[in-house]
């Protein structure tokens, strides 16, 4: 029997071996390579691997994967305790639990100190953490077994002082484990709070508790020690203090005289924590006077009526940010003035917020109207049962801003003093005249800051190089906080130019209100409108730069007011009104020629707009309104830097009034709208090219040939007469020889295709009565012929073509 394989296999098995030996051989290849590099390489340089790629990273590192397995091994341990503990607790004896329990706690806990002393020093960590764990259930189980009827919460805080106890010692033992230290602190923060709950403290005996034992997570701060231990002490005392915090502030708004101690204590801790923590002292120290004024102001504001409880709290505040001063004998840290100034500044501007909407309602209260203009109806004020002291708040703030010095405390007392004048006709229901007043005295004063020596003109910030420098820090009841708050690059504003600018714009809004409220009364409304011109005019020609600009629109708008007002008064109509209006554009013109303002110019073109607008519903009056305007445009060219703009609304306004006055006068006929625009637009076009001889003719005369022929030949095919075809075909000839004589290729178009449109409507219907004459055969045979004959001279025709279209190139 032949064993030999078929040739087919036989040569497969070949091949597989032959690429065995192959891979093999590339192998030895590679280490041999590899050898003769160690061999041969430079001292101190590595050889790379034999086979690289090849060995894949490792995915973790031996510690990592030897701590999951330690975790993992510690939890199961944990779980199975606590089944022990809660399942099969009840199959054995007392004497046999005990002795589990014990036996399996003491290995536990003594395990640790024989693995750390060989270095094993997760392996006894997870140790540790299961004994502690088997501290806990055997607590569960000493009061499950032998002191069953005691109080769950009594026995709770007793067990978590003595777990407490026991765990600080084990650390303190074996220095070498990291988690019977930090569960030590975290089972130190329950004795205290918890036995106030079974002793049957209320909400102020246990936030004590807390208090004194965030005290003494506090002191663990100050001592050197472990960074989790200090992390978890002081996470604790945050805690509990937040806790603490939270319930006496609550106190003091029920039992003020209960939870001032409590904030006091809450106060005092957080002062000393500021000591021993110092990156967080600033926060600390913010934390300590917020509660050293909600202690202080409690009861002085449960004594005092109930309006009179945010004033209350802003002078606490205020007192409190005010202790800079002993500050520079230097019995204050510097952080805890940080920290004061920032409290006091947080509860005045709480304060502040509180006193807004008296504010707002002298602001935006005349602007809710329930009756008509001049009806002597006051609207009454938004919130008319507000505290009146909200007021008393309001210059409190002014006080310390004005206090605090700098110019951001200035600025603050601008605002805040304005604030109070808005605020006052609302909060003391001034009477209506009272309210005026007071109004116009809120804008006079804040325009004056726009005009004060050194405003905005003379102030201005030097160019800083490099890095922008920290501002000036205020001397003010504010300005422990104010370092913190300018540490980051800042761009330097020129306080002159910053109250200017805002004075400007309270200004502007006081006077918008005052005029609100003084609609209600025909006299009111002269009067304010007679003060507003007159203030907005002095910040006018003393201001400077954008607050002049301002001024001098509003002064305009007040002239208009005054003369709509004037207008009304004298029972005129809307079109004579608008022809009133006029004066103010009239004048602002006549003043623009000493006194340049861009923003009093454009005020004055909206208010001739208004004017315009007003006498749309009678178009004689419309027609002499455009003139006037036209005539004032016209008066502002003779300016230079006016003229062009100037020259063209001149214009349009007259060709507008000509027309409008046409149209009143029933004139239908177009070359009567056409030719006063025509034959000015020829002129200019004339005076053009003479100037620049290399000007289109299109751009000079085209314009205005087509905005007379154009309609003309419109009207032309519509008109039964043959005095207009005449006259026109008359014109288009002259315009067309024109072009020819002085080779001007617009009019020589233009005119040109008139005329052949008006031969071919003059012609047009003795085509018709000759086509409806002849045979029907004989138009499309005449086509034809005309189709033969163009294509037989189409080269010549296409030559003559090319020649007329460089004639007319050659024209301008």
């Amino acid at each position: 029997m032949d064993m030999n394989p078929p040739p087919v296999e036989e040569l497969r098995r070949v091949d597989a071996e032959l690429a065995r030996l192959d891979a093999r051989r590339a192998e030895l290849l590679a280490r041999r390579a590899w050898l003769l590099g160690v061999l041969y390489a430079p001292a101190g340089r590595a050889a790379a691997p034999p086979f690289p790629g090849v060995a894949a990273p490792a995915e973790t590192s031996p510690r990592g994967a030897q701590n999951v397995l330690l975790t993992l091994g510690g939890i199961l341990l944990a779980v199975a305790a606590l089944a022990f503990t809660l399942v099969s607790w009840g199959s054995m004896g007392i004497a046999g639990r005990s002795a589990v329990l014990l036996a399996v706690t003491s290995a536990a806990l003594a395990a640790p100190a024989v693995l750390l002393r060989r270095g094993l020093g997760s392996t006894a960590e997870a140790v540790g953490a299961l004994g502690l764990v088997l501290t806990v259930l055997d607590a569960y189980a000493l009061h499950r077994v032998a002191l069953p009827g005691t109080d769950g919460l009594g026995y709770t805080a007793a067990a978590a002082a003595v777990l407490a106890g026991v765990w600080g010692g084990y650390g303190g033992l074996l220095r070498g484990l990291r988690l019977p230290l930090p569960a030590a602190v975290v089972a130190a923060q329950l004795p205290l709070p918890l036995g106030a709950l079974a002793a049957g403290g209320g909400p102020a005996v246990v936030a004590w508790a807390a208090v004194l034992t965030a005290a003494a997570d506090v002191l663990v701060l100050g001592r050197p020690s472990r960074s989790e231990v200090r992390v978890t002490a002081g996470v604790s005392a945050g805690v509990l203090a937040a806790w603490a915090l939270l319930t006496g502030a609550g106190l003091s708004l029920t039992d003020p005289w209960t939870g001032a101690p409590l904030l006091l204590g809450c106060a005092a801790l957080c002062l000393y924590a500021a000591g021993a923590a110092r990156p967080a002292a600033s926060t600390l120290a913010t934390v300590a006077g917020l509660a050293l004024v909600a202690a202080v102001a409690g009861p002085a504001r449960a004594a005092l009526p109930a309006e009179w409880a945010v004033p209350v709290y802003v002078v606490c505040g205020l007192a409190l940010a005010a202790l800079w001063r002993p500050v520079r004998a230097g019995w204050i840290p510097e952080a805890v003035r940080g920290g004061f100034g920032l409290a006091g500044g947080v509860v005045a501007g709480l304060g502040v917020l509180w006193a807004l909407p008296p504010v707002l309602a002298g602001l935006l209260g005349p602007a809710d109207r329930s009756a008509g203009l001049w009806s002597g109806t006051h609207a009454a004020p938004v919130p008319a049962d507000y505290p009146a002291t909200a007021a008393l708040v309001l210059l409190l703030g002014a006080v310390a801003a004005a206090t605090a010095g700098g110019p951001w405390g200035r600025w603050g007392a601008v605002v805040l003093g304005w604030s109070l004048l808005m605020a006052l006709p609302v909060a003391l229901e001034l009477p209506y005249a009272a309210g005026i007043a007071v109004r116009l005295v809120a804008t006079a004063a804040a325009l004056g800051l726009a005009v004060r020596p050194g405003g905005p003109a003379h102030d201005r910030p030097e160019p800083v190089p490099g890095p922008a420098p920290v501002p000036e820090r205020p001397e003010g009841a504010w300005g422990a906080s104010w370092t913190a708050v300018t540490a980051g690059p800042v761009v330097p504003v020129a306080p002159g130019a910053l109250l200017a600018w805002t004075g400007s714009a309270a200004g502007t809004a006081s006077a918008v209100s005052a005029l609100l409220l003084a609609l209600d009364v025909r006299a009111a409304t002269f009067g304010v409108l007679g003060v507003l011109l007159a203030l907005f005019t002095a910040v006018a020609v003393l201001g400077g730069g954008a607050v002049r600009e301002t001024a001098a629109g509003a002064a305009v708008l007040a002239a208009a007011g005054l003369v709509g007002a004037g207008a009304a008064a004298a029972g005129l109509s809307g079109a004579a009104a608008g022809l009133a209006l006029l004066i103010v554009p009239a004048a602002t013109a006549a003043l623009a020629v000493r006194v340049r303002s861009v923003a009093a110019e454009v005020t004055g073109v909206a208010v001739g707009a208004l004017a315009l607008a007003l006498t749309v519903p009678r178009p004689a009056a419309l027609a002499l309104a455009l003139a006037l305007g036209g005539v004032i445009a016209a008066a502002t060219a003779l300016r230079a830097d006016r003229r062009r703009a100037a020259s063209w609304t001149a214009g349009a306004l007259f060709l507008a009034a000509a027309w409008v006055r046409l149209a009143v006068w029933g004139v239908t006929v177009p070359e009567a709208y056409t030719l006063p625009v025509t034959v000015p637009a020829l002129v200019v076009g004339l005076l053009r090219r003479r100037r620049d001889p290399a000007a289109s003719s299109w751009a000079a005369y085209g314009p205005g040939l087509a905005a007379t022929l154009v309609p003309s030949l419109a009207a032309v095919w519509s008109d039964p007469h043959w005095t207009r075809p005449l006259l026109l075909g008359t014109g288009a000839l002259a315009v067309t020889l024109l072009g020819a004589r002085f080779r001007l290729q617009a009019p020589l178009v233009l005119g040109g295709a008139a005329l052949v449109l008006v031969a071919a409507h003059e012609l047009a219907p003795y085509v018709v009565q000759l086509v409806g004459a002849l045979p029907r055969w004989l138009p499309p045979a005449a086509a034809g012929l005309l189709l033969l004959a163009v294509g037989a001279t189409y080269e010549r025709r296409l030559r003559e073509a090319r020649a007329l279209r460089g004639r007319l190139a050659r024209m301008r």
